[in-house]
């Protein structure tokens, strides 16, 4: 019955048949190992000697077995047999040897190119050249080695270098350039900064700052240039000279050259005469290019009594009457002294020079007997004439009385400057824009046209005030 049941049964028959294949893919058990020998045969049976040949085993099934778990293949085994087939790495596509090949002619391309390029860098000097770059022909390297290297120094010149390769206009025409530029700096010579707990920082301005720049100014195209900032120097200059009379020109630190970090103002950029231009500086390295054409001062720590700005001015008036074709020299002898102790021991002793020449003329006079004077009735006595001033002299009187007029004018047509000043602020606040928007659009160049100001009469006669500030 139990056989029927086998037979006619769909799953007794599958799980008979998984289990008799599990059991014959499993190995027979074996012994275990133990130390004791074989027990002797029982009495009466013959011992046979061992057979060399092994039993056979029972018969496998068939059927493959899943309890096999496969051995990891180790590289340790030995070197693996290459097959012959092309590895990935070595068949490249068409697309990939064409993308090598153009990278290999580009690079060759720009070699080709820097060879190029290097060669003609140290080609023979062009005098726009040599104009260009402020060298003479003898002093321009005349290797191709020189050539080449200066050409390549001259690409990074532009963050060391000023700005503009002529930091001035060119001069006026002659009845309205003056003769001579006074370069002057603005920190501890002009002005100083001071702090306190009190105020903070605040920007003190020498005594006696008005009346040279107001004085001088007649004599010499008076330049400010500073190492400072634009942005922080031109509130200082604006303080200055809020009408914009004797300051012609302000330059900056972008105006300078970099010296191993170092701003250095080189005059050769100025687009002047260097023989007729003198620079004021405190800072000797800021002059390092020509020191021959610079005068350095002591600087101003912020006393109040200071007179030192106000006693150069004799010295540089005296230069700028007398007219020398060349200051150099002159600021040559007076190099490392005390400029207007040793300039007032020189005018007393040409005063008394001059003191002497007249009496020695009046004495010849006196004892002639013969004058135009009586010729015609008057008196012959010249020894109570007074002493007639120097050519010095009087031409300082001249310009102190020049000085007091412009002086004179500035103060009764203030407030209409103060007008045009305040019109000239309202007219750059309203181009200004307020939004950001507005500011896009006034980069992009769509800002919209400026709003006219209303015209203003003052009582000194019609001026007519425009968006720049500009009177007509």
């Amino acid at each position: 019955m139990y056989r029927a049941l086998l037979t006619r049964s769909p799953a007794v028959r599958s799980f008979a048949y998984q289990s008799t294949r599990a059991l014959a893919s499993k190995p027979p058990p074996k012994a275990p190992k133990t130390s004791a020998p074989p027990p002797p045969p029982p009495s009466g049976q013959s011992q046979t000697p061992p057979s060399s040949e092994p039993e056979p085993k029972a018969p496998l099934s068939s059927l493959p077995s899943l309890d096999f778990i496969p051995k990891e293949e180790s590289s340790s085994e030995g070197p693996q047999e290459r097959t012959g087939a092309r590895s990935s790495k070595d068949s490249l596509s068409s697309i990939e040897r064409k993308r090598r090949f153009l990278s290999r002619v580009s690079i060759a391309f720009l070699l080709l190119g820097a060879g190029a390029a290097t060669w003609h860098l140290g080609r023979e000097w062009e005098e726009d050249e040599l104009k260009e770059k402020r060298l003479k022909p003898e002093d321009a390297p005349s290797t191709r080695w020189g050539r080449t290297t200066l050409r390549l120094s001259s690409i990074f010149d532009f963050f060391t270098e000023p700005v503009w390769q002529e930091l001035l206009p060119p001069p006026l025409p002659a009845p309205h350039q003056k003769p001579y530029t006074l370069l002057v700096s603005i920190d501890d010579l002009l002005v100083t900064s001071t702090w306190d707990r009190q105020h903070g920082w605040r920007t003190a301005k020498r005594p006696g700052v008005d009346y040279f720049l107001g004085y001088l100014s007649q004599f010499y195209e008076i330049v400010i240039f500073t190492s400072q900032y634009n942005y922080t120097a031109i509130p200082i200059v604006e303080k200055l000279d809020p009408y914009q009379f004797f300051i012609t020109y302000k330059l900056f630190r972008e105006a300078c050259r970099s010296v191993n970090g170092t701003p250095v103002k080189d005059l050769s950029y100025l687009n002047r005469d260097l023989s007729k231009v003198i620079l004021l500086d405190t800072h000797p390295e800021h002059a390092s290019a020509q020191p021959e054409n610079a005068v350095i001062m002591p600087k101003w720590e912020g006393a109040p009594r200071d007179r030192g700005l106000v006693a150069m001015i004799p010295f540089l008036e005296s230069i700028a009457i007398y007219k020398p074709s060349d200051v150099r020299p002159i600021l040559q002898a007076y190099q490392g002294k005390d400029i207007p102790l040793e300039y007032a021991k020189h005018e007393a002793a040409d005063k008394q020079r001059h003191i002497e020449e007249w009496e020695h003329h009046k004495k010849g006079l006196s004892t002639g007997g013969f004058t135009l004077s009586s010729l015609f009735g008057g008196s012959s006595n010249v020894n109570n004439s007074p002493v007639p001033p120097t050519y010095l002299e009087q031409k300082r009187r001249e310009a102190q009385l020049m000085y007091k007029e412009e002086q004179a004018y500035i103060n009764s047509n203030k407030e209409q400057f103060d007008k045009m000043i305040k019109a000239e602020q309202e007219a750059l606040a309203q181009q200004m824009p307020s939004t950001f928007w507005g500011a896009a659009n006034a980069m992009m160049g769509g800002m919209p046209p400026p709003q006219p100001i209303p015209q203003s009469q003052p009582e000194g006669g019609e001026v007519k005030v425009t968006v720049d500030g500009a009177k007509s």
